[in-house]
């Protein structure tokens, strides 16, 4: 098998030879700007620009040259975007090292070393302070009520970091030929690549509502203001099937995986109860997998942080294929009983890695054991790509990726890279 088999057969819960890796396949697989750096130093590749693809996280685009090297079976479509010099410009981490923005993020620094990013209205709607690795929201457009009339929805959304700050390809999705043009880039990839492709799409509810009204007022709204809610909800989705019937029409026989996002957990337990995502979010979720499945070839891909066990069973019933980051470090979240109870049913791709507890503070040796341990529990039966929990934070030793790479390789079979 090539990657992009080894990928597919996985999410359809085949035994490969080989459990298929990712580092960089979407923003929330990705490496931080500045673990990004460090490991280009420790491989010697550090030539290569560290261009942030994805300004908000401050999260790497990494060249090709080290997704080979690394063995990574997925990409991102974003990586055909951007891709000359003019397109970027020189900044500088936190850390000291260089870096590149987009020509279009032209975030504005104080003299406290605070940076601030504003919208095309020059509103200031994102900071980040002096030493810190990613941009804040400083707006909730609707934080004080719900408008009585939701046709400003578009511009109220564009208020937020998110969106006006999105990552490519979507950075060029303002241009005439956006979609003919992220067709044809689709295609020039599969032919140049055996990887596996995946497109973000977002389309996001619970975190849409969380940014509009921001987060203590609309875990509240369900049940202060069902009415509203369920109205904010059907707006969002009539934008979000916009756009997927469009993504769906130019790359949906081209690209492998696309990827939603909600994040529905915090570390003990669902932020959204069982019964409010049944009745607000799982018919909706249902509707964007049922659009996706009927109309292309796409995998769907559930990007949900925390500790959502107690809502798997309605995510596959959803019809989600795959879930991510599998923060194994939650309350309920243990990689043995996920497997369990229900690996037959949806693919795990991460929790291969605990990037806050494990990734960044052990030794080598102890990120090989640790990795090894995911690898043989979450890959019997297919239903398992692995990934880290989530981003590369910025204080990842390059050594404990390398580790990670090599316990892949081991488990595989394959020989261990060495830099």
């Amino acid at each position: 098998m090539n990657s992009r088999q080894r990928v597919i057969a996985s999410i359809e819960h085949k035994q490969t030879s080989k459990v298929p890796f990712d580092i960089g396949s979407n923003p929330s697989s990705g490496i931080s700007a500045i673990a990004y750096s460090n490991l280009l130093k420790h491989m010697g590749k550090d030539k290569l620009p560290v261009k942030i693809f994805d300004v908000v996280q401050q999260l790497a685009q990494p060249d090709m040259q080290i997704l080979n090297n690394l063995g990574v079976d997925v990409i991102d479509i974003g990586v055909k975007y951007n891709t000359a010099t003019k397109d970027w410009y020189e900044t500088t981490l936190a850390n000291g090292d260089t870096a590149f923005y987009p020509n279009w993020f032209k975030p504005e620094k104080l003299a406290n070393g605070e940076y601030l990013a504003k919208d095309k209205m020059g509103e200031v709607i994102a900071k980040m302070p002096q030493g810190a690795t990613f941009f804040d929201q400083t707006i909730f457009p609707w934080q004080e009520a719900f408008p009585s009339d939701l046709s400003g929805l578009k511009q109220a959304m564009d208020k937020v970091l998110w969106s006006a700050f999105a990552h490519s390809p979507w950075d060029h999705a303002h241009q005439d030929n956006f979609w003919q043009d992220l067709r044809s880039k689709a295609i020039q990839l599969r032919q140049e690549s055996d990887q596996a492709i995946m497109i973000t799409v977002g389309c996001n509810l619970f975190e849409w509502g969380t940014f509009l009204r921001r987060m203590d007022n609309f875990l509240m709204d369900p049940y202060m203001y069902p009415e509203e809610t369920n109205k904010l909800l059907d707006a969002l989705m009539k934008i979000h099937m916009e756009t997927l019937e469009k993504v769906v029409e130019s790359v949906g026989d081209v690209i492998d995986i696309i990827r939603f996002g909600d994040d529905l957990g915090m570390t003990s337990g669902p932020l959204v109860p069982p019964e409010v995502y049944a009745e607000f979010y799982k018919p909706r979720h249902t509707i964007l997998n049922d659009y996706v499945k009927k109309h292309s070839n796409m995998k769907t891909f559930l990007h949900s942080c925390g500790s959502i066990y107690q809502l798997i069973p309605d995510l596959i019933a959803a019809g989600f294929d795959i879930l991510n980051p599998v923060q194994t470090n939650c309350v309920d979240m243990e990689p043995e009983r996920l497997k369990r109870e229900f690996g037959k049913d949806i693919t795990f791709w991460g929790g291969g890695a605990d990037t806050t507890t494990v990734l960044n503070k052990a030794s080598v040796e102890e990120v090989r054991k640790h990795c090894l341990e995911r690898l043989e529990i979450f890959s019997k039966d297919g239903g398992f790509i692995f990934n880290p929990v989530h981003n590369i934070i910025p204080d990842v030793p390059a050594e404990n990726i390398i580790a990670m790479v090599n316990a892949v390789n081991e488990f595989n079979g394959d020989d261990a890279i060495i830099f």
